[in-house]
């Protein structure tokens, strides 16, 4: 029969999305917009504040007192529901949902409070104490691997859990006949996306026959559901996992709520009543996930000319305090195509999964990539550089060959399509090059800071389910079993009025696939988009899917598109088969175009779609002979280039390989260090595009992200492993105000192994957008090596300059011995104020207990425990954090009536706080001049809310308590401060007077 027209009327063209009027007029059904049962009640999540420490025990009286609070679920409770995540290595390592014996990374979940409400389950986690005995962290990758370091869990005996080396070909004599090796070792850092949806869970136990039923806006993949379901002890079908219509971002971190969908399962079964539990942004930063970091060594065999004969890569990726599946993803999905774009025959690989007190890692979008390319990217800048060549030299002289198509790759990637060469071209002249450079030599002439620098990536997509095991030894996989292919699902069906629908095994977060969807089916039987419905709110209990499902590794067009295709094709040749049998023609002879059924020699005997659709519902006697009733077509799809790993450790990661390369030019300011990009260009071969618009789209926000990857994100640590990057004020994300519009140029080279010959290319601004941008930094300032972010005060100090500290920033820690600790975040405050009464008044409110408790910010008790020593219940607020803590404070150095030192420490479910500062006083106009200088450290949930905050936080909390002390001694009682809280915080940061 007729196939769709070769120029489809739909697909291929830059339609506008279906999906936008909904979201744009305030209706999209997002999680927290879900209905809920009657009864369900409201969890908030007791995190740790330490980064390694024993946990000694959680006491829950106090909270389950509070009218309200209708369970708290702890570590025991988990171990008698649940069992430990499965882990994708061969390691004696447990991790639950709650910690049960050892706390690894500040943020961890330690317990739950469940509530009536959210307000309630919040306060009531002021009320849980839980007491940890505080153990060494290990924050990085070196100190992880370093002799003696601390060991996180004591039963895998290493922080170093996993240690793999690969060979293919012969890189060793590579290396020997080459005459020049070029090596360097870089950092790739810590830094996530932030979606604006944060994590929603709602939760119930059904019964111990019926299992589970969660909602939440996890995207998959769907082999976590298996993860989830051995982890709640329940056979796969007894956990029903359904995702919401609309998805507020994920980009990856997604994948993450697989840790708390099973957490409130555990919580509703305690409670006995569903539960929901909304994400706030503070747990998103501090404790969902982030990107690996990755520290690597990297050297190639170089021939004169440039042409590269081999590759060594050494190394570590740094995957948090445990290996949460379904890390170590980030290092093996990348492996079969380590070598990139380039035709090197020989590779040696180490890889070591490192275990850090941080958060654990997991995808974060291009998972893999970014790591990979930063370190190969940078390497081939080095070459062109160290060899005196042009880097596009480089490029052209190692770049695979068109005509070696398909090509498998030293480590086993079987490369579909491309063109590189052209595409290359393309850049050039699209990106107008030779522009650039004439504007780089005239800012080079008047002594300006001009840099160009080039990146080629191969962008992987539609994963191998296989390529995991690559961690293991072949021994290993052996005896577990081959795991290998990428299965797709896609379901169309037709109603008894004729209407036509989809469903998808997918669970987008905002790309636009109801969109393409409706345009591939509305192509394939003849009608428009808007007359076909597409469902994806995905099921695992209704809809088909398989554990390749969900929306991760820019699987839609080449996988699910393709799978849908299949689908439809199928239920066409159906109704032409029945078409066929009314009009007395051959199937191949129906045509279906133009809302319409007919003979392609009689268009005038056609039939509305609706109605030929519609009638084996209501007559299915007069289907033709032999032909099966119903109007519904699942296909299943997957690869078959996408087997397991070979004895040789081989492996083809990935179904499609698109290709990138990207041109960036940039201005350094000598006297800011600020990077301003002049121009990006970026060259993509996605295969057959879908949607042309849709595909610009997701180029333009990889970009933005693959930028802010370059010039501002990172996730912070503290050298007690406090999480400091906790408020979009520390961790800075870009604007529109910072992403200019880059230049997109497509190529389309069709895949020929998947069914639309569409490749993914969500992700490639990632891989390639942060080593283009950091090679024309380290042009503009002629520098070998440089580390990401490239933040104003990075790139001053490449420069050679000395950045002063901001004005109100956080101090550097002190030394050992100096008034503040040596870990946590640093925090200075020195001022002077002057008080209504003199010294020796003010000094008498100090020594007296009952009059200091009421001058101290926050004090609901002070207790006298010694001379000049107190224990004090304190609530002390910072922005949106609120901790109530038991505080120990001491009065010493005492020279009444001129000065003391003032000291404390304390320690809450958010957090612990200690400090100390000298206080003097000072007679002046009948009255006391007090000056403080004042310092302190704060850890855990407190300390993530930011420097900025706090440092504006600490010098109000200080004044205020000063401003209380000379009331109260001038006998006027101390008072609530004038003015809101919001007003003071700002006036404290200098915003308002």
């Amino acid at each position: 029969m007729p196939e769709t027209p070769t120029a489809p009327p739909h697909l291929g063209r830059r339609t506008q999305r279906v999906e936008d009027r909904p979201l744009l007029t305030g209706r999209g059904r997002y999680g927290d917009d879900a209905p809920v049962r009657p009864g369900t009640l409201h969890a908030a999540v007791l995190r740790s504040p330490h980064a390694h420490a024993r946990l000694l025990g959680v006491r829950a009286d106090k909270a389950l007192a509070l009218p309200g609070v209708r369970a708290v679920l702890t570590g025991a409770d988990v171990q008698r529901w649940s069992k430990p995540f499965i882990v994708g290595v061969k390691a004696p390592m447990e991790l639950w949902a709650l910690a049960v014996d050892k706390v690894r990374y500040v943020g961890e979940p330690v317990a739950v409070v469940v509530a009536e409400s959210r307000y309630l389950a919040e306060d009531a986690l002021d009320l849980l104490e839980a007491d940890y005995e505080t153990l060494p962290p290990v924050v990085d990758i070196r100190a992880a691997i370093a002799e003696g370091a601390p060991v996180l869990h004591e039963k895998v005996g290493s922080n170093v859990v996993s240690d793999r080396s690969f060979r293919y070909g012969d890189p060793e004599q590579a290396f020997a006949r080459a005459p020049h090796h070029v090596a360097l070792t870089v950092d790739y850092p810590r830094n996530s996306c932030t979606p604006i949806e944060c994590a929603v869970v709602v939760a119930e136990f059904l019964s111990e026959q019926d299992g589970y039923d969660v909602q939440s806006n996890f995207m998959g993949p769907f082999s976590l559901h298996t993860v989830m379901a051995m982890a709640l002890k329940v056979p796969g079908n007894k956990l029903r996992h359904r995702t919401f219509p609309d998805s507020g971002g994920s980009f990856g971190v997604k994948q993450a709520v697989l840790n708390p969908a099973v957490l409130m399962c555990l919580a509703a079964r305690k409670a006995g009543a569903p539960v929901k539990w909304v994400e706030d942004r503070l747990e998103h930063l501090t404790a969902a996930t982030s990107a690996t970091g990755r520290l690597c060594h990297a050297a190639a065999a170089v021939e004169a000319d440039g042409r590269i004969t081999a590759l060594s890569l050494d190394q570590f990726d740094d995957c948090g305090g445990y290996l949460r599946a379904p890390e170590p993803a980030t290092f093996y999905r990348m492996h079969g195509c380590l070598t990139g774009a380039y035709d090197i025959p020989n590779l040696s690989v180490r890889n070591r999964v490192v275990l850090t007190s941080r958060t654990p890692s997991g995808l974060v979008r291009g998972f893999g990539g970014p790591q990979v390319y930063f370190a190969l990217e940078r390497l081939v800048q080095r070459i062109a550089v160290e060899l005196n060549l042009d880097p596009l030299d480089i490029y052209r002289r190692n770049f695979i060959p068109r005509e070696a198509f398909p090509y498998r790759a030293a480590a086993g990637a079987l490369i579909d399509s491309g063109d590189y060469q052209r595409a290359l071209e393309l850049a050039l002249r699209e990106g107008r090059l030779d522009e650039l450079r004439q504007r780089q030599a005239a800012a080079r002439a008047e002594g300006r800071l001009y840099g160009i620098g080039f990146s080629a990536i191969v962008e992987p997509s539609v994963s191998n389910m296989g390529y995991i095991t690559t961690v293991l030894p072949r021994e290993q996989r052996a005896k577990a079993g081959p795991k290998n292919g990428a299965i797709a699902a896609a379901t169309v069906s037709i109603d008894p009025l004729g209407g036509l629908s989809v469903v998808i095994a997918s669970a987008p977060a905002g790309q636009g696939h109801r969109t393409v969807c409706a345009q591939l089916a509305a192509d394939v039987f003849g009608l428009e988009p808007d007359e076909v419905s597409v469902n994806i709110e995905f099921d695992t209990a209704k809809d088909a899917w398989s554990v390749a499902a969900g929306n991760y590794s820019s699987r839609f067009a080449g996988a699910v598109a393709g799978t849908l295709h299949l689908a439809c094709q199928r239920l066409r040749d159906k109704l032409a088969r029945i078409a066929a049998a009314q009009f007395g023609c051959e199937p191949d002879q129906v045509v279906f175009a133009g809302g319409k059924v007919y003979p392609e020699d009689a268009p005038e005997r056609g039939q509305p779609f609706g109605r030929l659709a519609a009638s084996p519902h209501w007559a299915p006697a007069l289907l033709p002979e032999g032909e099966p009733v119903g109007l519904r077509e699942t296909a299943f799809w997957t690869p078959p280039q996408l087997t397991a790993p070979d004895e040789d450790d081989r492996v083809n990661t990935s179904a499609a390989y698109g290709f990138a390369f990207d041109i960036c030019a940039v201005e350094v300011d000598r006297a800011t260090g600020r990077v301003r990009i002049d121009r990006y260009v970026t060259t993509h071969d996605a295969g057959t595009l879908l949607n042309p618009a849709l595909a610009d789209g997701q180029i333009r926000g990889a970009f933005a992200q693959g930028l802010g990857a370059a010039l501002m994100e990172e996730f912070r640590y503290g050298s007690d492993g406090s999480f400091q990057s906790g408020t979009f004020a520390d961790y800075l994300v870009p604007t529109t105000c910072e992403v200019p519009d880059p230049v997109i140029v497509h190529l389309e080279t069709p895949s020929p192994f998947t069914p639309l010959g569409a490749k993914g290319l969500g992700e490639g601004n990632n891989m390639s957008t942060p080593p283009c941008i950091a090679n024309a930094v380290a042009d503009a300032l002629g520098v070998a090596s440089v580390t990401l972010p490239l933040t104003p005060s990075r790139v001053m100090d490449l420069l050679g300059m000395d950045d002063p500290p901001p004005s109100g920033g956080a101090m550097p820690a002190r030394p050992a011995g100096g008034k503040a600790g040596k870990a946590g975040k640093a925090l200075a405050a020195q001022g002077e104020i002057l008080l209504p009464a003199e010294p020796e008044a003010v000094f008498a409110v100090l020594l007296d207990p009952a009059a200091l408790a009421k001058v101290i910010p926050g004090c609901h008790a002070l207790q006298q425990t010694g001379p000049n020593r107190y224990r004090a219940d304190v609530t002390v607020g910072v922005g949106m954090i609120k901790a109530r803590y038991a505080a120990e404070i001491a009065l010493s150095d005492l020279e009444p009536p001129r000065r003391l030192r003032l000291a404390g420490s304390g320690l809450s479910s958010m957090g612990a706080a200690q400090g100390a500062g000298l206080v003097t006083l000072e007679p002046r106009d009948g009255g006391t001049l007090l000056r403080y200088d004042y310092e302190a450290e704060v850890s855990g949930k407190v300390a993530a809310v930011g420097g900025r905050m706090l440092e504006g936080a600490a010098r109000i909390v200080l004044r205020e308590l000063f401003e209380q002390l000379g009331r109260q001694a001038g006998g006027k009682g101390a008072s609530a401060p004038a003015g809101s809280w919001w007003a003071r915080l700002l006036a404290g940061l200098g915003v308002a007077r």
